[in-house]
């Protein structure tokens, strides 16, 4: 299963698309919203318990400071790949910078600013790998 994850229900309309291309592929997915700055707590608790849940790869959306998809990476092993959204002032570059400059040990794959579709495309390439290793 794929999570696709966004810091706010704004995000919606950017990550439909990671939501379409998942659907035509038959691959499970789940959507949840949820802030980094707003529900520390909550982002970290799902971040843990995702794997257990069953889920393999997470896709995280997030605009302006972006942290969702670090904040995630730092709580979980599995592969995590950022989607900036176009907001603010500088119209998602703050976010596409915010979620390429990862400490070392916490990775994030970073799509283009608003690429969801992409996201869910690379994570379909995930599972895809993981389905030939076993």
């Amino acid at each position: 299963m794929v999570s696709i994850i966004m810091g706010s229900q704004s995000d919606m309309p950017v990550m439909e698309k990671a939501k379409a291309y998942l659907e035509e592929q038959g691959i499970a997915y789940e959507v949840n919203v949820m802030s980094a700055h707003r529900n520390p707590e909550q982002v970290a608790e799902y971040a843990k318990s995702a794997k257990a849940r069953g889920v393999k790869v997470i896709i995280a959306g997030a605009g302006m400071s972006a942290a969702l998809p670090g904040v995630i990476a730092a709580y979980t092993s599995l592969p995590v790949i950022g989607v900036p959204i176009k907001s603010g002032a500088l119209q998602g570059i703050d976010a596409l910078l915010a979620i390429c400059q990862m400490p070392p040990g916490v990775p994030v794959a970073t799509m283009a600013i608003d690429g969801a579709k992409n996201a869910a495309v690379f994570a379909h390439k995930i599972l895809s790998l993981c389905d030939a290793v076993q």
